[in-house]
């Protein structure tokens, strides 16, 4: 064990309560969610970027020595990687993400360069045994996740925001709508419910309004999937349904069609039923069109709107309601619309638009 300080504290440690002067050691589990700190390698002009525990991004350079933790990635438009079998100090391994996460890099995106390579320095230690310098492995989150959860809303209407793959609009079209809910006087619980560990679209949530947020990394996972995505689904709804809000949004990061998990929550019955409606996010009208129809056949679900770059003009939008008969609106320029449909289809009152 050996004291080490450290420049950076990434987003996946923010259960943990670090300081910048923390203890290593040498031995290196290689499990999911084990908190490490290493030593930065080369220098980025593309994705160099890091979210603290703060909520801040800080830019990395070759030097930092920062604290992440272990994981794998599976990104459509990011870096794909695996958690490695073994480490030692002296190790090089790769970040995978904006978060934090850390691991083997197996597949690049040509728009971010090459990762950050890094020199493992150790495991960082966490002691819980009050006066004993008893060092154990750090890990991401402190509740832990129970497979066999159910769901109880207690009566709480719950809107889920789905999209065709990363980067559709998704957060967009959750912090539009809760806005638009919060103006009406509605109070509002929000979460996202799979994808990869970053804190970045729940903090715009509670920015646009919603007075409790979670995530995944809550419970220990890093990187949802299909075998742990519908029990995190299911926790999350039951806890935020705890205070009883009068609405529940939650993302469900990455596509219909993706690694995270969206596929098996989608088909879980008891969370299908939860439903109150659904929202669909497409780059496209061919994206659109091809959602809608997994929407409605694979799992039985109508969606109650189309938003995302799709919608981003009236050719988009007269494209998706003539084929597919789903109303389309664009987040980003009628968010108020947007919210306004999904008040009607819950069968509340717009208050705020009469008021307007």
């Amino acid at each position: 064990m050996r004291s080490l300080i450290v420049d950076k504290i990434a987003s996946v440690a923010i259960a943990n309560d670090l300081s910048h002067e923390i203890r290593v050691s040498p031995k290196i589990p290689c499990e999911e969610g084990i908190l490490i700190a290493v030593e930065v390698l080369n220098t980025k002009s593309r994705y160099n970027t890091l979210e603290l525990t703060s909520g801040r991004m800080a830019q990395v350079k070759r030097g930092d020595v920062i604290v992440g933790a272990l994981g794998h990635r599976k990104a459509l438009f990011g870096y794909s990687g695996h958690l490695p079998t073994e480490l030692a100090p002296g190790d090089t391994i790769q970040i995978l993400n904006l978060g934090g996460v850390m691991g083997i890099c197996d597949s690049i995106n040509p728009n971010h360069g090459q990762p950050f390579d890094c020199r493992v320095l150790g495991t960082v230690l966490d002691f819980p045994y009050l006066g004993e310098r008893i060092g154990v492995p750090a890990r991401v989150g402190s509740a832990p996740l129970d497979q066999a959860a159910t769901v109880d809303v207690r009566g709480v209407p719950v809107i889920a925001i789905a999209g065709t793959c990363m980067d559709a609009g998704k957060t967009v079209a959750a912090c539009a709508t809760i806005s638009r809910f919060r103006h009406n006087g509605l109070t509002v619980n929000a979460f996202k419910a799979t994808g990869v560990a970053l804190r970045r679209d729940i903090l715009a949530m509670e920015d646009a309004g919603a007075r409790r947020t979670g995530i995944f990394t809550d419970h220990g996972i890093l990187a949802t999937t299909p075998l742990n995505a519908p029990a995190l689904t299911r926790t999350l709804l039951t806890r935020m349904a705890d205070d009883r809000p009068d609405l529940i949004i939650f993302e469900l990061g990455d596509g219909l069609l993706g690694a995270y998990g969206v596929e098996t929550i989608l088909k879980d019955d008891t969370v299908r039923a939860a439903l109150s409606a659904v929202v669909l996010c497409a780059n496209d009208p061919v994206g659109a069109w091809g959602g809608i129809k997994l929407l409605r056949e694979m799992f039985e679900i109508e969606p109650a709107a189309v938003t995302g770059p799709a919608t981003d003009n009236q050719v988009g939008i007269d494209i998706i309601e003539q084929r597919s008969h789903v109303r389309a609106i664009n987040a980003l320029t009628n968010g108020a619309d947007l919210g306004d449909l999904l008040l009607q289809t819950l069968g509340l009152p717009a208050r705020a638009a009469e008021q307007a």
